[in-house]
């Protein structure tokens, strides 16, 4: 009950922050994935599974959080059948594109292991049970904590404001640290993650399937990672110039893929689009048309709206216009063609359902239960298990808002 009431408490708080725009500062970004995920921590399983946090050995590499504390993950064994299978999730949480946003950022667990949970609740594709996480249940699963502000992939330093940015680092830190404890010998393995973790997994895919022979059965999905270079509704580039200013001050540049680099400004290649065509990695990607954070932060951000005509649409998908429904279809639109030339490739798998959600896979409620969201009668458990075990080609499409009644849309307050 004490749980249930802080949590109420918390939304509440979160509700009345929800007019505020902080810059991309973290609270924000924590203001849409904490209510994505606060049903999930004291959901209603009466034996939940706690996975304690371990701190990667790594400094001497100089694989550190912004505040030059030790990065980490939670581990949970896998047996059975699962014994020699990895699902590797990278945790998401937005990013920091300059001094200020990056300071806050490392007084929180978004940039200090000093802040994080010391142990995270594992549910929907992190559960240990095979009713809630019937093709996972028995992997070996980890979690990977996401400290650096750039998707795991920065590599640089700002001496007087005292932050590292150490993401690639942490990446392969963590890779070696997870290869000793056994993921060397694994004969399946999973790279996935949400939302900033989600364009990691896009960004980190191929190099993943580079660290085991080919013997091993490797795939990569991406939750609601598939930011897209689009206009807000004042016709500006909020998340294009969001995306310039982390790849250039966390030095992002060398560590992007060369088969984007190549042809493409590195600020482009931080963008799902100009990437997932070129991988060679199968990649399944799970992402809701209507997504929450980016018309929140990226199309209809406060600074971009300030007369506030989207204030009410933002919060609340049922008191949109239908001026900005239109809108709103628009970049479904957009998502759709950006997936087009991706989903011919039968390696690729693909559920986008007209939902306003953002993470998916990690939340019992949406991932696997009775009333999980679905597409043709397929939850997102299923539909991820029969893509990699390679049971059915997967590619899900759901028709425009409002037809699906299935979904488990957010809304603010």
């Amino acid at each position: 009950m004490v749980k249930l009431l802080l949590l109420v408490g918390f939304i509440v708080v979160l509700g009345t922050q929800a007019n505020e725009y902080l810059d991309f500062n973290v609270t924000e970004i924590d203001r849409i994935e904490e209510l994505e995920f606060g049903f999930s921590k004291y959901s209603s399983n009466l034996n939940p599974l706690f996975v304690g946090l371990t701190l990667i050995r790594g400094a001497d590499s100089g694989a550190v959080c912004l505040d030059g504390t030790l990065p980490g993950y939670h581990l949970h064994r896998g047996h059975g059948s699962g014994a020699n299978s990895w699902l590797i999730q990278l945790e998401g949480g937005g990013w920091c594109n300059n001094v200020r946003t990056c300071v806050y950022r490392k007084k929180t667990r978004r940039g200090s292991s000093n802040y994080m949970e010391k142990e995270l609740q594992f549910t929907g594709i992190l559960s240990d049970k095979a009713q809630e996480n019937p093709d996972f249940f028995n992997w070996n699963r980890v979690k990977l904590r996401y400290c650096d502000g750039a998707s795991f992939s920065g590599d640089g330093q700002n001496e007087a404001a005292q932050l590292q940015f150490r993401g690639e680092r942490i990446w392969r830190a963590a890779i070696d640290d997870l290869k000793a404890n056994g993921m060397r010998y694994a004969d399946q393995a999973l790279l996935s993650g949400c939302s900033a973790g989600g364009l990691a997994a896009i960004l980190r895919c191929d190099e993943f399937r580079n660290l085991f022979p080919g013997s091993t059965k490797v795939k990569c999905l991406s939750d609601a990672g598939l930011f897209l270079d689009t206009a807000d509704v004042s016709g500006g580039r909020t998340i294009r110039n969001l995306y310039n200013g982390i790849v250039e001050f966390q030095s992002v540049k060398d560590n992007l893929p060369r088969m984007c680099t190549n042809h493409l400004d590195p600020t482009s290649c931080f963008f799902p689009e100009n990437l997932i065509s070129q991988m060679k990695t199968p990649l399944f990607i799970v992402n809701a048309a209507y997504d929450t954070w980016q018309i929140q932060s990226s199309i209809a951000p406060t600074s971009a709206d300030p007369s506030g005509f989207w204030h009410d649409c933002r919060l609340n998908h049922e008191k949109c216009t239908a001026g900005q429904m239109r809108f709103l279809q628009g970049f479904r639109d957009q998502m759709l063609r950006v997936v087009k030339g991706f989903s011919m490739s039968r390696q690729n798998g693909l559920f986008i359902n007209s939902c306003f959600a953002h993470c998916q896979t990690e939340r019992q409620d949406t991932w696997f239960a009775d009333d999980s969201p679905v597409i043709r009668k397929k939850a997102v458990a299923i539909a991820v298990g029969d893509w990699y075990f390679d049971r059915a080609e997967v590619k899900l499409v759901d028709c425009p808002y409002p037809c699906d009644k299935s979904c488990h849309n957010m809304v603010f307050r």
